[in-house]
């Protein structure tokens, strides 16, 4: 998949880990970034890697939860209501700029992403597996976007930043563009995992093995952000499983069987950055979630 996907996007090799993270430990990503630099690409990539039913849903203003779950028809022939799926009803769904949307169309996000299903006039519709959220957003400063809800922040596994390309990244962008590889052909990726062979690998990425003091060292980390004098929301037990999880499909994806401190370390900024909200005081001197998340980690003493 890392080759696939390498034929188009150049660099951001740090990422892509976290993305195959993040589909085999079976959590939605959000893309964080400025305008034009391939989040939507990448997401796009990542579902064509996978062989299973994809969509598309640009978030807009006038967006209704309707436009996105789906809605009950009158057939008249019959005189009974019949469901029409919505677009959310595929097994990767790229919703792109999730944050211009309005807080009603946000909240018909909430079932679908924690339960995988959809309940619609008393009825509910399970979700095909894999069922995978990936959702790009502008940084909120920009004009005409919303805050997310706290409460579907936490269902996201990760929030990923998607930063700019080096210089030598980006002389490579512009030279494949000028030798006539700019037109971002996406047929050249082809589809490596099928949704059997996905379940399989998430099976075995159960069996991955976690000592007793690694699992105390997650709770330390997670729990001290209750307890941070910076912070003025703290991460929940979700945040804590995100790690676990996290973890254990990093390590396998490491080449090994056993999770180390150094992966709970390395996921620690992506699963915890969301969770939390800094104190306005601490805001306005200019820190970072992420300053926190480091923070944190330097207080505690990491698992021999």
């Amino acid at each position: 998949m890392r080759q696939e996907i390498g034929k188009i996007i150049v660099g951001q090799t740090e990422l892509l880990e976290l993305l195959l993270t993040a589909v085999l430990a079976d959590g939605h990503v959000l893309l964080e970034g400025v305008p034009g630099v391939a989040k939507t690409l990448m997401a796009k990539l990542l579902a064509r890697t996978l062989e299973v039913p994809f969509s598309r849903i640009q978030f807009t203003p006038d967006l209704m939860p309707s436009d996105v779950l789906g809605t009950s028809v009158y057939r008249q022939n019959k005189s009974d209501f019949e469901f029409r799926p919505g677009p959310i009803f595929a097994s990767v769904v790229l919703i792109d700029e999730i944050n211009r949307a309005p807080a009603k169309t946000q909240s018909a996000l909430f079932e679908v992403m924690e339960e995988r299903t959809v309940t619609q006039d008393g009825t509910s519709y399970p979700m095909a597996e894999p069922f995978l959220v990936l959702a790009t957003q502008n940084p909120v400063e920009q004009e005409g976007t919303y805050r997310l809800p706290e409460a579907q922040l936490d269902r996201f596994l990760f929030k990923l930043h998607v930063g700019y390309p080096t210089l030598a990244e980006e002389v490579q962008i512009l030279s494949g563009h000028h030798a006539g590889l700019g037109s971002t052909n996406l047929e050249a990726v082809q589809p490596i995992l099928s949704a059997a062979d996905l379940h399989a690998l998430r099976q075995q990425i159960r069996q991955q093995r976690v000592e007793p003091n690694i699992l105390e060292y997650i709770a330390k980390l997670v729990g001290q952000t209750r307890a941070h004098k910076s912070l003025y929301l703290g991460a929940s037990p979700r945040a804590s499983l995100a790690l676990l999880n996290g973890a254990k499909a990093l390590a396998a994806l490491r080449g090994r069987d056993f999770v180390t401190p150094e992966d709970v370390q390395f996921l620690a900024p992506s699963v915890l950055r969301h969770r939390i909200m800094l104190t306005p005081e601490r805001e306005m001197e200019g820190s970072t979630p992420d300053d926190v998340v480091k923070q944190i980690m330097q207080q505690i003493e990491v698992p021999r």
